[in-house]
């Protein structure tokens, strides 16, 4: 029999995957990452960044977890703030103490394939019980960690609380970055069913569970010059809806990319037309030594479509999308869903209505 300080499986797994930790690197967040999370703090002032950074490398160094920064930016000029008057009761504009736009910084830890992952379960309870140093409180010491004064005044008075650490509150949450498609199935409604009807390429057809958007048109996507020229010898016309215009975009897009011999389909919603490329069972999956792999296939179309890195002149650091028969792409692919039919759709259609 073992003794009752033996360790646990699932903590000896993340104590013996090798886990980077750099100091000159930043660990943040991307669409590969996930995607399933645990949110372990948050921090939010001038000091923000430093504090999250210093979290992320001691998450990663001395607990062996792979933690990323991931920054938030809320604009506050937009929200309206309740009305006050002066003695005189003359209107006073309101302004936040912090101005009109503020940064949070979140620490995340992953990466899980699902919510009720074993090893998913084992990091989180890690995670609200560990100490780290960098979190600590003394006299003199300031903190940008969000509602760290009440979590410490609380776990003054509350003999349980004592037991955990300052990410007591942590807990498990989804990728920020990914759609929320990826949690939640599109269930497609009648109309929407309609209008894919007879498409050419149609995504109702793919055989998946997922696949990789690539392009997204709204009508109001500019495209080279000699392109629109070309378009209205062929009898485009200008006046259609932008709905319309969006659409065949995608199609003329989907149909270069098949004469490339890519997998492409075209899905049209109320608001735009997008193009994807590929059909595939999963995004990621745990492997036997409780990593997590991330579908090749899947981050290689992500790679091979995502927007070029300027390297020169004004625009350097930034990225351009890539076209193809004059029309762009996005910059950012992401993984996505294939919709499905809704139960109710289904049902209606059983009954003939």
């Amino acid at each position: 029999m073992g003794s009752s300080g033996e360790a646990n499986p699932l903590e000896r797994l993340f104590t013996l995957n090798r886990v980077e930790a750099d100091p000159q690197k930043v660990y943040e967040l991307t669409p590969q990452n996930g995607p399933w999370m645990i949110m372990a703090c948050s921090f939010s002032g001038p000091r923000a960044m430093e504090e999250a950074q210093a979290l992320v490398l001691e998450l990663r160094s001395r607990y062996k977890l792979p933690a990323y920064l991931y920054r938030k930016r809320f604009d506050l000029e937009e929200e309206e703030l309740p009305t006050r008057v002066d003695r005189y009761g003359r209107p006073v504009k309101l302004r936040y103490q912090r101005g009109d736009e503020i940064e949070e910084v979140a620490v995340l830890v992953g990466d899980f394939p699902s919510i009720d992952a074993p090893e998913a379960l084992a990091a989180l309870q890690k995670i609200k019980y560990c100490r780290p140093k960098c979190l600590e409180i003394s006299e003199g010491k300031s903190t940008s960690r969000n509602l760290a004064a009440w979590r410490l005044f609380s776990s003054l008075t509350d003999p349980e609380r004592q037991k955990k650490g300052p990410m007591r509150n942590a807990f498990l949450t989804v990728n920020p970055l990914l759609p929320r498609e990826m949690f939640v199935p599109p269930g497609l409604d009648e109309l929407l069913l309609k209008a894919n009807e007879g498409v050419e390429y149609s995504l109702l057809n793919c055989p998946g569970k997922y696949t990789v958007q690539v392009a997204t048109f709204t009508g109001k996507v500019a495209i080279k010059p000699e392109e629109i020229e070309r378009l209205r010898k062929e009898r485009f016309d200008p006046a259609k809806s932008e709905l319309v215009v969006a659409a065949q975009m995608a199609h003329k897009l989907a149909e270069a990319l098949r004469l490339k011999g890519y997998e492409a389909y075209v899905f049209h919603d109320r608001y735009a037309s997008v193009v994807t490329v590929g059909s595939f069972d999963w995004i990621t999956r745990q492997l036997p030594d409780g990593t997590v792999e991330f579908n090749p296939e899947v981050r290689a179309i992500m790679e091979q479509f995502r927007g070029e890195l300027v390297t020169e002149g004004p625009m350097a650091g930034s990225y351009v999308p890539r076209t193809l028969v004059g029309i762009p792409f996005d910059i950012s692919p992401i993984p996505v869903l294939v919709p499905k039919p809704s139960i109710q759709t289904v049902l209606n259609q059983k009954r003939g209505t």
